[in-house]
């Protein structure tokens, strides 16, 4: 009779979540009954994708060894009518980059590499730049962490139909500079990846996709994944932004970002996490080496304000849920996010094909988290409360002394003026304004035409601050109850005769065949003071991205900030009499 009923309710609870509303709440819940979860998230899905513009979504919830719901939603193709299913498979982007650091750590275990040996001492043609002459050596320690100094990306080539080997990188990397000495800063490093990845081919004589299929793929049970530059076959889906289908291009750097799956797939890496390594009867990782890697590894990182990073995992807490360990990943379209809870061992993975236009996957990945703790543990459910409004005030005139100025950031260029009682800027062509908040942070308030004041509930959601840390003066982001480094205030650099001779407008000359990101409107100018290197990527979205630069040789700059993208060599060429730029891998002619 038990069962009967639980099956009874869990129909009645699918069928409230389908008119529209949220599932009515039942007043007790059987501890290990999913049933609410599963009708409560079918809503919240529906209407996230509606509104967030996103086709075709997959999602699983584990607890311990179960998958207790996995379910698809909308189209994997939406012109044949294929629905999205749990078999779907999708292109995960960057959490490919846990199990590329498995498998270097699998590689340790084995005492075939010590992680805190020079990345050189396994891959000996390895060599790069650096300006930093006391610095540490770079190590797989330091690049599953994201704390090597080594660029972000090199752009050109990266995404294109007929990407090159991404092994050739190493040797493309000797006229670069590292950003930053190691452990100065959290600066996220897909070339870091890349380059562990084309240590393992050294190190195993193996190409890396056949050996990660059979080393660390199969092993799990991951029947329908695999390393790939590209997505092909019968279950996998395609891809869209902003309701059109998208051709979703292969991608070089495959151990950073290549794994294609199903959120089955990917149940089967949560549950040997939650099982301390094991699975299928075999152990993937040693209990110690899976505790090392969710191990905290930047604590003394001064610049890391906020910020926890385990050996390839992101590491925070939630409010309502906990201590969290997870990944995401984003491709030209595909999105994608694995979360785990080793505390409650508990696991949720989204994947969708489409990019949200806003947080519908983490809001998803949350609300999954809160109701599968209290159905695991017995707890009440948590209230379906509203986010509190946040109240907004003037600045002050010391508040607006202290945040007015010129920032670089991860979004670019941004200077705050004083206007009335607020902060005035522009971003990506839109008018934004900086007010006060109780809570001591200053809010974001977008202007409608450039003139209207409105605060959308996702940027009311949104704090900053500026804060003093080891000499720099860092702009905060603080959102659910994380707190990121956006950038740091900066003060114009003299810019060198040589240098301001070179103002203009610039063109790439070495593309890559069929390069899907391909930067455009591309310049050098003078602006309040900086050198400014200028370009756009229709692909993304960005328009007119504006990173100042500052001059450290007759022929180098560097972009100024701090974080992921920041510091990255700029340097300046002269070729057969013509004046170019070096940067990414692009070389850049001057019209």
């Amino acid at each position: 009779m038990k069962t009967y009923l639980t099956y009874l309710s869990a129909i009645l609870l699918l069928l409230s979540a389908c008119a529209g509303s949220p599932p009515l709440k039942p007043d007790a819940v059987v501890r290990g009954d999913y049933s609410y979860l599963k009708a409560h998230l079918t809503w919240l899905i529906e209407q996230e994708m509606s509104e967030q513009d996103v086709e075709g979504l997959s999602i699983a919830v584990v607890d311990d060894q179960q998958v207790v719901w996995v379910q698809g939603f909308g189209y994997a193709d939406q012109d044949n009518r294929i629905a999205a299913t749990p078999e779907t498979v999708y292109r995960t982007g960057s959490i490919s980059k846990l199990f590329t650091d498995t498998l270097v750590m699998q590689l340790a275990e084995q005492g075939k590499l010590d992680i805190d040996q020079p990345l050189q001492t396994y891959l000996p043609n390895f060599a790069i730049k650096s300006r930093f002459p006391d610095a540490g050596p770079i190590t797989p320690r330091n690049i599953m962490s994201h704390h090597s100094g080594l660029p972000g990306d090199r752009g050109n080539g990266m995404w294109t139909n007929n990407p090159a080997p991404f092994s050739q990188l190493v040797d493309r990397l000797k006229d670069e500079y590292a950003a930053y000495p190691p452990n100065r800063i959290w600066a996220y490093s897909n070339l870091g990846i890349t380059l562990l990845g084309t240590m393992l081919e050294r190190l195993t004589g193996e190409d890396f996709s056949p050996y990660a299929n059979r080393q660390l793929l199969k092993p799990l049970g991951m029947t329908h994944a695999a390393f790939a530059p590209g997505i092909a076959g019968e279950l996998t889906s395609k891809a869209y932004k902003n309701d059109q289908e998208k051709a979703e291009v292969a991608l070089r750097d495959m151990p950073a970002g290549g794994l294609n799956a199903n959120v089955l797939d990917l149940s089967r890496f949560i549950a040997m996490v939650l099982a301390d390594g094991k699975a299928n009867g075999r152990q993937i990782l040693k209990p110690e080496t899976l505790h090392e890697m969710l191990r905290q590894q930047n604590q003394d990182v001064a610049l890391d304000v906020g910020n926890k990073t385990g050996l390839g995992w992101f590491l925070t807490s939630k409010p309502g849920i906990g201590d969290v360990a997870a990944h995401g990943g984003a491709t030209l379209f595909h999105r994608s996010l694995l979360t785990v809870l080793p505390e409650h061992k508990l696991g949720v993975v989204v994947l969708a094909n489409s990019p949200p236009t806003g947080d519908l996957i983490d809001k998803v990945t949350d609300k999954a988290l809160k109701l599968a703790i209290a159905i695991k543990t017995g707890q009440p459910l948590p209230e379906d409360a509203e986010t509190p409004e946040i109240e907004t005030r003037g600045l002050t005139a010391q508040q607006q002394h202290t945040a007015a100025g010129q920032y670089a950031t991860a979004l670019g260029y941004i200077k705050l003026t004083a206007d009335g009682d607020t902060l005035v800027t522009e971003l990506n062509g839109k008018s934004l304004d900086l007010v006060g908040r109780d809570d001591g942070k200053f809010g974001i308030r977008y202007k409608l035409l450039g003139l209207i004041p409105i605060q959308p509930k996702q940027l009311a959601e949104v704090g900053v601050s500026i804060r003093h840390v080891d000499g720099h003066d860092l702009a905060l982001v603080h959102w659910h109850g994380q707190t990121f480094v956006l950038g740091e205030k900066i003060q114009p650099v003299p810019i060198p005769a040589a240098m301001r001779s070179r103002l203009g407008e610039y063109e790439i000359v070495n593309l890559a065949e069929d390069e899907a990101m391909v930067p455009e409107k591309c310049a050098l100018r003078e602006r309040d003071g900086f050198l400014m290197l200028e370009y756009s990527i229709p692909a993304f979205d960005l328009n007119n991205l504006t990173l100042p630069i500052a001059p450290v040789s007759e022929n180098a700059a560097v972009i100024l900030g701090l974080g992921r993208g920041m510091q990255e060599t700029v340097r300046l060429e002269t070729i057969n009499g013509q004046e170019f730029v070096a940067y990414s891998g692009y070389l850049l002619r001057k019209k």
